[in-house]
């Protein structure tokens, strides 16, 4: 009895690999914010909605999420994405998309949001900073 099950689990292990790749595989991106709404100024304890627009580079590029770091008073932001590997792009760039987030401002100071803007000619990262005021 031992050796059937055995047997049967070895038999199922073998047939449950797949020698073949099929599946498509990914590489991930982040792409940068083309532009944002955010507002003058915050009030302490609301919350506010970000808005983010950008612009997928092919139809392989597929939206994972919001790239979100944050450090004491500072938010860092681009647009996750997954990428298609060996697949056929279009050529064609997709319309522009547009997400958002909500932000809940719990310190007093000021917000500093720094989106990401995409590589310099160096391939040093560009962000652009908006400082946002909190006011009670």
């Amino acid at each position: 009895m031992k050796k059937i099950v055995l047997f049967v689990i070895l038999i199922t292990s073998f047939l449950g690999c797949s020698l073949d790749n099929d599946n498509p595989t990914y590489t991930y991106e982040v792409l940068p914010v083309d532009s944002y709404v955010v507002p003058a100024s915050f009030t302490l304890g609301k919350t506010y909605e970000i808005k983010l627009k950008y612009q997928k580079p092919s139809s392989c590029h597929i939206y994972q999420g919001i790239y979100y770091d944050k450090d004491l008073n500072t938010r860092t932001i681009a647009i996750q994405t997954a990428v298609q590997n060996n697949q056929v792009c279009t050529a064609d760039v997709p319309p522009i998309s547009e997400v958002s987030f909500n932000f809940i401002v719990n310190n007093t100071g000021s917000y500093i949001f720094k989106f990401y803007k995409g590589k310099d000619a160096k391939g040093e990262n560009i962000f652009e900073e908006v400082e946002i005021p909190v006011v009670e």
